[in-house]
């Protein structure tokens, strides 16, 4: 067993960085009197649409919502078919079908793990309307290719963004390719609150208009509605602490990014799949995903030497039973399938210390010596 212990995430040692800060704000918080979509809710809306390059961000109850209410406000119906990737987490596929829609799941591009557009292309049909991209674990999807296909085949784009805080492609920031790019604030997230909490970001002022409705029942003013939403609202405490944080995002991913630059030199020799580079792809390493055939034998290893691991994710979207169970069931995806029994989440964040970093590249390259 080795001497020290490594916690795949540990949450309080940034609490413990921010902690009289946070006191402050919470102390200010129970001064205002206002607890739901106040002051704080609209100032985090106008700086981290500002932090996306634009203009406009509405504030909801979770990642999961921010999808769901979007992909409505945008007239996602009944029979519309929506092309999303088959390796993220089930939340994506979730909200496709909570706003009334059919999943449709492409197979990843390998090197990437990313949505194939490929792939995306042989999944269109008639009743496609939308394409659902995920930035998975940070790196944004080939964005300039799915627009292109898009275009072609008069869809419309929504991004889901849950782990691209800080991602761009050049100065194209994640959220800001497609319609909308939807955000969740999870506390695991780089960007994360102290429950859950999600926003959607975009150029278009009338979907802003309709999603700020949606969140609130659909209402039209105080008393009348004007359609049928849901009780999605973002708390003025936890906007209060994201804001917090933001000024900071950026100095947590170059963190994030120097430990995966570390990982990347000091594993670069052994018969693992390291994450993909890509020129002018700002990757914001949400997750740090190697791929390995022994994954569940190294995975073992590693919690043997007191080593936390992650897998990010097991059974693809299209192989989930609820999706199994459509008529007709999704096409195979074979790179995505393949991927799933192989990723391998590392530690990885902004306040893991270079000595457990270290422990875990020792343990890591010490499994295979023994093999």
């Amino acid at each position: 067993m080795s001497d020290i212990r490594v916690p795949f995430l540990d949450l309080k040692r940034q609490d413990e960085e921010l902690r009289q800060e946070l006191l402050r704000a919470f102390d200010a918080f129970l001064a205002s009197g206002r607890r739901i979509l106040g002051s704080q809710v609209r100032s985090l809306e106008e700086e981290f649409a500002s932090f996306c390059g634009l203009r406009h961000g509405v504030g909801v109850a979770s990642g999961t919502d921010a999808l769901t209410l979007t992909l409505k406000a945008l007239g996602v119906g009944e029979g519309d078919e929506v092309v999303t990737t088959a390796l993220s987490a089930p939340p994506t596929a979730v909200a496709v079908a909570l706003a009334g829609a059919r999943p449709v799941f492409a197979d990843i591009d390998p090197v990437t793990m990313n949505i194939d557009p490929a792939s995306v292309q042989e999944r269109i049909t008639p009743r496609t309307r939308f394409l659902l991209p995920v930035h998975l674990y940070g790196l944004p999807a080939d964005m300039p290719a799915l627009l292109d296909i898009a275009t072609a085949h008069g869809l419309q784009v929504v991004e889901d963004c849950a782990q691209a805080h800080g991602s761009s492609i050049g100065e194209r920031r994640a959220g800001a390719w497609g319609k909308a790019g939807c955000y969740s604030f999870y506390p695991t997230k780089n960007l994360g609150a102290y429950g859950d909490g999600g926003m959607v970001v975009t150029d278009d002022p009338s979907l802003a208009e309709r999603l700020r409705s949606l969140r609130e029942y659909g209402k039209s003013d105080r008393d009348n509605l004007g359609c049928i939403g849901l009780n999605s609202r973002l708390d003025e405490l936890q906007a209060a602490l994201l804001r917090l944080k933001l000024p900071r995002l950026e100095e947590w991913n170059g963190r994030r990014k120097r430990l995966a630059q570390r990982y990347l030199e000091s594993l670069e020799d052994l018969p693992l799949r390291l994450p993909a580079a890509k020129e002018g792809w700002e990757h914001c390493f949400h997750l740090f995903v190697i791929r390995c055939r022994e994954r569940d034998a190294l995975r073992a290893h590693l919690a043997g030497k007191g080593i936390e691991t992650l897998v990010h994710y097991p059974v693809p979207l299209h192989l989930q039973k609820p999706f199994q169970r459509m008529q007709p069931p999704p096409q195979p995806c074979p790179a995505a399938e393949e991927a799933a029994s192989q990723v391998l989440s590392l530690p990885l964040y902004p306040h893991l210390t270079e000595r457990e970093q270290d422990a875990v590249i020792e343990a890591v390259r010490d499994f295979y010596r023994h093999r």
